[in-house]
């Protein structure tokens, strides 16, 4: 194999061949090259089940099709174990992900990184919160590091853009698809003013399994984590619970006892996490592991209070969304305009922290908006 990449390839192609028996391959033979030559006995000899050993001499013809899709535009990279782009903060987590698919810049994945994770279906105030947080966070200058789920990390990770910032949102797919689809527009953004990252290639569908995988990398990257709303049964818990083993500061915003998406906030607080009111009570903690002093927040435009200051188009969709939840198609009715021109000016809206999605494929307007 000419280009080296295609041995790491291989290694991550091979069924059964997990971050835990590739790292145990790689400490045996050095290099992914050597593993390879190497005989099935002696891959046996490391660990390896029979079948996993002999599936390693099996050609995968996708490996061709992960080089092409490297390959075919300047801000794919494939970074591994090996690569001095490979974050640093996520070396030192148990069972890293030998092999990492990067969308974007990666040098941003060495930055200083605060994780924002929470509910897929936040309250408005959650909504807010999740936004205002990875907004102040980044304008101070951390990068917010999310999982572009639907809810609160979609809010961190525009709140981020909308003051300028950094973020890194971790995926559970291949990067040549956008999971969640609604998210498509936002994914974007953030491979422009950041990187999407992967530890699986591309052509991987969502599966259940994959985002706690995912959730493992999220607090592995970050200093810590802070997280907005969450049952008591959230895969955000699952998250502040890595970070805890990976010896993460943890963070967690106290909600109404009434609100269910309070409870694992409260738990979490209960077992030791930072209780959590402002930005400098995030930023308070991390000080010390920073090599630069967190600044004052940079000026970044606020929310506006009423449809003054758009165009007329902006405007005329506002007055159509009202003060109650409504749908895209909704709001195409109701405004005349495109589906494409609607969509364009409700990521606007987004991104200015007027407009949040709410459950169920509807937008609403945030009461700092009112």
């Amino acid at each position: 194999m000419t280009d080296p990449r295609r041995a790491w390839l291989q290694l991550l192609r091979t069924p059964g061949l997990g971050p835990v028996r590739m790292s145990r391959l790689l400490e045996a033979f050095g290099t992914p090259q050597r593993a390879l030559e190497a005989s099935v006995a002696d891959r046996e000899q490391v660990g390896l089940p029979r079948s996993v050993a002999t599936a390693l001499d099996q050609p995968h013809d996708a490996i061709t099709a992960d080089i092409e899709w490297l390959d075919a535009a300047a801000n794919r990279h494939l970074i591994t174990r090996e690569d001095p782009r490979y974050p640093p903060r996520l070396r030192e987590i148990p069972n890293p992900p030998p092999v990492l698919f990067a969308l974007g810049d990666p040098e941003v994945l060495s930055l200083p990184q605060i994780a924002i994770v929470g509910s897929r279906s936040p309250t408005p105030q959650g909504a807010e919160h999740a936004f205002g947080f990875g907004r102040s966070l980044a304008a101070r200058g951390l990068t917010v590091t999310s999982g572009l789920a639907l809810g609160v990390d979609g809010q961190a990770h525009r709140g981020a853009l909308a003051a300028g910032g950094l973020t890194v949102a971790v995926c559970g797919t291949g990067l040549d698809r956008v999971y969640p689809a609604a998210h498509r527009d936002l994914a974007h953004a953030i491979a422009e003013e950041g990187v999407l990252l992967s530890e699986w290639p591309p052509g991987t569908p969502p599966k259940a399994e994959h985002f706690p995988r995912r959730n493992r990398i999220i607090s592995g990257l970050s200093l810590g984590v802070l997280v907005v709303e969450a049952a008591t049964e959230s895969g955000s818990l699952i998250t502040a619970r890595d970070a805890m083993e990976q010896n993460r500061e943890v963070f967690a915003i106290p909600g109404s006892i009434h609100n269910v998406l309070a409870r694992g906030c409260h738990r979490l607080i209960r077992e030791g996490a930072t209780l959590v009111e402002t930005a400098e009570d995030v930023l308070a903690p991390l000080s010390g592991q920073l090599n630069w002093t967190p600044g004052a927040a940079t000026p970044a435009p606020e929310p506006s209070p009423s449809p003054d200051g758009y165009d007329a188009d902006y405007q005329q969709l506002l007055a159509a969304l009202g003060d109650a939840p409504a749908s895209l198609d909704q709001l195409v009715d109701r405004t005349g305009l495109t589906v494409e021109a609607v969509s364009s000016m409700l990521l606007v809206l987004e991104l200015d922290g007027v407009i949040a999605p709410s459950s169920g494929g509807l937008f609403m307007r945030l009461s700092s908006a009112h």
